[in-house]
């Protein structure tokens, strides 16, 4: 991931922004680092809502958007034996909106529009809650 990386402070908790094409992408493993449970961001993948959400917002920005392949996970989200990893649906359909990263600054990322949408649903939050109140949301110091 290439761009200038920054980091906020959410609820107690450290949040990396990367900027990459111009975009702000959120990491979404740090969204859920000490949220009880595991697998937050696959089992958020599987739903079929979001889904629709994901490949509605690759169509809308992305040209190079893979639909056929988008279609064979529709048909399939909702399924007791779905299962979508973000990297799988990155290599899958060449999405843009998730981003999946190993090593340092690794995890999943996502443009803050899908962090949002994840966010709202996995930890029932809204971008009004980051964006509007200065006691849930500081930017920190540059590391």
């Amino acid at each position: 991931m290439a761009g200038k990386i920054n980091k906020i402070e959410v609820e107690k908790k450290i949040i990396t922004i990367a900027n990459y094409n111009e975009n702000d992408y959120i990491c979404l493993t740090d969204m859920v680092r000490g949220e009880e449970g595991s697998d937050h961001i696959r089992n958020w993948m599987r739903n079929r809502n979001t889904l629709e959400f994901l490949g509605i917002w690759e169509q809308l920005n992305n040209p190079s958007f893979k639909g056929v392949e988008f279609d064979t996970f529709r048909k399939e989200a909702g399924l007791n034996s779905f299962n979508l990893t973000p990297r799988k649906w990155v290599q899958s359909t060449n999405a843009i909106g998730i981003i999946s990263k190993s090593g340092r600054y690794g995890g999943t990322y996502a443009h803050k529009d899908i962090a949002f949408e994840f966010g709202a649903k996995s930890l029932k939050k809204t971008s009004d809650d980051i964006y509007l109140d200065p006691t849930i949301s500081k930017e920190l110091p540059e590391q």
